[in-house]
């Protein structure tokens, strides 16, 4: 399915109900550091060390800054530079998520799949900030019907018609901004096409159970809410979101490799943790002096991931 393509059960709109939603995410996800465009504002400038999507795809030179300017963040903030390879994909990894959840964000919110060219997303190779210009979104016919976070007015995704369809157009969305990008960082990463497309399953899926727990944080944070309401309140945000990247990512997608998968851990107070192994290592490890991988690594077993739960 190419993104963009009318259906019976699908509308076509343009930007300014993204607008909101991409407010919406930034003000639930502290790690999205994010510059919302007008649509007649000027693009972010070369000379100010800001690069597009499809500079990166297309343009060497703007490949080796960004690259450069991730080599010198890592090693300030860790007292060593990384190996080229590790740098690469660290950098691919924050890229993929962040296009991940600018993607998916809206469609778990409002049921809204942006259409992100890469040519209106950019990343500054100096901080790792990015910027967005919000172009059109595909949703179902008819409009909103709630929050798929909490506060879901039609149930599960699959309760609706065409919710099969719009996720389908989500991760085409995905496939079709990343594809170029992907292309670009395969020699600096190298990364073959499986372990290139499983690291964009694991993002996507990552970048919705963030958001979940993002959701869930908020309720938490309820006024009116006792701490058993918010805690409550909280659980049900997180297993929204990964029921709904399960139903996004069920497996046989391809060119994605893979499914969201999740299971539960019970760790010893009787309390149970969402969790999933990635289908291929982000190398976070590699950057790290103490060597310590992250709690979803294929490296990491369940006693490791029970001990620090």
């Amino acid at each position: 399915m190419v993104p963009g393509t009318p259906l019976p059960v699908l509308a076509q709109a343009r930007p300014s109900a993204l607008v909101g939603d991409y407010e919406r995410l930034r003000e639930l996800c502290p790690v999205l550091e994010l510059r919302l465009l007008d649509p007649v504002e000027p693009d972010p400038s070369v000379a100010d060390g800001w690069y597009s999507g499809a500079q990166l795809a297309a343009d060497e030179r703007a490949l080796a800054a960004v690259l450069a300017g991730a080599e010198g963040r890592i090693a300030a903030e860790h007292g060593r530079a990384p190996r080229p390879h590790v740098t690469a994909s660290r950098l691919l990894h924050h890229y993929v998520w962040s296009a991940c959840l600018l993607i998916a964000g809206p469609w778990h919110l409002a049921r809204r799949v942006p259409a992100v060219d890469p040519a209106d997303l950019w990343l500054h190779a100096p901080t790792g900030r990015l910027a967005l210009r919000p172009g059109g979104h595909v949703s179902l016919a008819g409009g909103l019907v709630g929050d798929l976070g909490g506060n879901v007015l039609g149930g599960l995704p699959g309760d609706l018609p065409g919710d099969d369809e719009l996720r389908a157009e989500l991760r085409a969305a995905v496939v079709t901004h990343l594809e170029p990008v992907l292309a670009a960082f395969a020699g600096p990463a190298r990364r073959r096409d499986r372990a290139l497309w499983g690291m964009v399953t694991d993002d996507l899926a990552s970048a919705v159970w963030y958001l979940g727990r993002m959701l869930g944080a908020q309720d938490a944070t309820a006024r009116d809410a006792t701490a058993r309401e918010a805690t409550a309140r909280g659980s049900t945000a997180e297993d929204a979101a990964v029921v709904a990247a399960g139903a996004l990512l069920p497996g046989g997608t391809l060119p994605l490799p893979g499914a969201a998968d999740f299971r539960r851990l019970r760790t010893p107070d009787g309390r149970e943790h969402h969790t999933r192994t990635r289908l291929g290592c982000c190398l976070y490890y590699a950057v790290k002096p103490a060597a310590v991988a992250c709690l979803t690594c294929p490296r990491t077993s369940d006693g490791e991931r029970l001990r620090r739960l």
